[in-house]
């Protein structure tokens, strides 16, 4: 038997009979009404009523059968399906649930279910505020694996791994020490632990975990998606051997095995592109906090043929999240610009992940803040190597990095000119109009109106009179992440304020601004040609 997840179609709330149309006549589509405080989603856009069930099908073919019932997203919700994981026997499957009557409003309070096959009944095999994900049974069928967190409402919060009893009994956390996000969790094939993926230092990472706690490093250099936020895949066969993606700043990325320790790479996808097109090289280096003195990780993408004895012009990239985090791995956007002569600057800002929860929480209630510093003392740090022209410093960034591209201007005239993409620019109107409302009980200490002054204050409007700097502002017009009112709000106050300023609307594109080609070329040409209308020619 196969399971899959499916939207079962469901009727809208219903508020009024509509009379029929006059003979030959056609009404004009009906009004849609919504009842649900997440009503539209990035990338899917308004949703349809109805809610993601569970289906088997044999697996020779035939008619699938609905496992799961109920209003309730019991495949998965609008962030993606829900991992169902078969029970050795065939007889069960176990989903991460949110079945709670208050789910609208505590939206990442999933429990472990076991759902019988055959009649369709459950149980929850866990109970705690706070999500409980992607449970794998170990292959002898006596130990679940899972992810999760008791939810504190803090802005980041440590995914850790979990293992009970199959029954749902003796649930403790194996990685408590390890203070990294776990994630996919699979079975050894001897039951004897639990391999997962984790960042670590801006690094993605296998890890395994033995059932007593025992820790080990499995593989370094996962290969991850372009820009913030660790990624990469791996895939673990019966015999015990390791399938993963791997990759370096320098190539975007091969499949390779690992085989009793000994990695070996099996392809070379990017070797004929690579022998055309030379990649900036990349340094990592670390840095100072002029707030704390705290040690801060940065890379720097060097224009290829570098020469440390000439002046560079520096742009400075920001990354979204604001929890997530830039690393030693290939980023497409950033070579774009280093290949067009300039030295690239992206880190690992207070905020950021995979330096554990302390070290991310420092923007805890405090976002945008003191992450300004940090960005700010590694312009100081490259620009003390000696090679940067500094009267040609730009900066950039999209999402949360658009935020803080919107904060650093208001706080300092040094970048000759900045491209603020998709940003958050007035957390109030954000909270009312994002398809993510719940977040209010994590970035901030309440709702908005119980705490205007917070969320204003944090407000890229609150001192946008500061800003001299030329801004381009880019958003998607489906954008419902950071919804294109911010970003208008932005560039109409600098149009008010008599600011260089440019809007750029890109159609039919959600958060991000890279689901068609040529919109992710639009987005990197417009920065870069941004940047070139304004340098300072010497």
């Amino acid at each position: 038997m196969l399971s899959f997840s499916a939207l079962v179609p469901g009727q809208g709330p219903h508020i009024a009979d509509l009379p029929a149309a006059p003979s030959g006549a056609k009404w004009a589509d009906p009004p849609t009404v919504y009842d649900r405080l997440v009503y539209r989603f990035n990338g899917t856009g308004y949703l349809k009523p109805g809610y993601i069930q569970v289906f088997v099908v044999n697996a020779e073919g035939g008619a699938p059968r609905q496992v799961s019932n109920g209003d309730f997203p019991n495949g998965g919700n609008e962030f993606g399906p829900s991992r169902a994981s078969w029970t050795p026997d065939g007889k069960y499957l176990l989903v991460s649930v949110n079945r709670h009557p208050e789910s609208d409003h505590e939206y990442f309070d999933d429990e472990v279910y076991e759902f019988n096959v055959s009649d369709g009944s459950l149980r929850p095999l866990t109970n705690r505020k706070g999500p409980d994900n992607a449970p794998a049974v170990s292959p002898n069928g006596k130990f679940i694996a899972y992810t999760g967190f008791d939810d504190r409402y803090q802005g980041h919060q440590t995914t850790k791994l979990y293992l009970m009893n199959r029954d749902g009994t003796g649930s403790h956390s194996l990685s408590d020490k390890l203070d990294r996000d776990v994630q996919d969790p699979q079975w050894a094939p001897d039951n004897t632990g639990i391999y997962f993926r984790y960042d670590d230092q801006g690094d993605s990472k296998v890890g395994f975990y033995l059932v007593d706690g025992t820790f080990k490093k499995i593989a370094d250099h996962l290969a991850a998606t372009i820009g913030a936020g660790g990624s990469g895949t791996f895939s673990l066969a019966r015999t015990g051997m390791i399938a993963l993606t791997y990759g370096r700043p320098d190539n975007p990325g091969d499949v390779a095995i690992l085989n009793n320790g000994a990695m070996k790479v099996l392809t070379s996808l990017n070797e004929e592109l690579l022998t055309q097109k030379k990649p900036g090289h990349v340094e990592e280096f670390s840095f100072e906090s002029s707030k704390d003195n705290r040690k801060i990780q940065g890379w720097i993408v060097h224009p290829p043929d570098f020469d440390p004895t000439k002046k560079y012009p520096l742009v400075l990239e920001i990354h979204g999240g604001p929890f997530a985090d830039y690393g030693d791995r290939f980023d497409f956007e950033k070579q774009v610009l280093a290949s067009r002569g300039y030295v690239v600057l992206y880190t690992n800002p207070r905020g950021s992940t995979s330096y554990g929860e302390e070290f991310a929480n420092l923007i805890h209630h405090a976002y945008p803040g003191d992450d300004y510093s940090d960005l700010n003392s590694g312009v100081d740090a490259v620009i003390a190597k000696g090679y940067i022209d500094t009267n040609n410093l730009f900066v950039t960034g999209g999402s949360g990095g658009g935020v803080l591209t919107c904060w650093t201007i208001e706080h300092t005239d040094r970048f000759r000119a900045a491209a603020a993409l998709y940003p958050v620019i007035n957390w109030y109107s954000f909270a009312l109009t994002s398809d993510i409302p719940f977040i209010t009980k994590y970035w901030f200490p309440g709702l908005p109106w119980d705490n205007t002054d917070s969320y204003m204050q944090r407000s890229l409007t609150n001192l946008v009179a500061k800003v001299k700097t030329p801004t381009l502002v880019m958003t998607g017009e489906a954008d419902y992440r950071t919804p294109i009112s911010e970003a208008e709000q932005f560039y109409e106050a600098l149009k008010l304020l008599n600011v260089d300023t440019v809007l750029v609307r890109v159609p039919e594109e959600p958060h991000g601004i890279a689901r068609r080609p040529s919109h992710h070329i639009a987005k990197m040409l417009y920065i870069a040609g941004w940047f070139e209308q304004h340098k300072s020619k010497m």
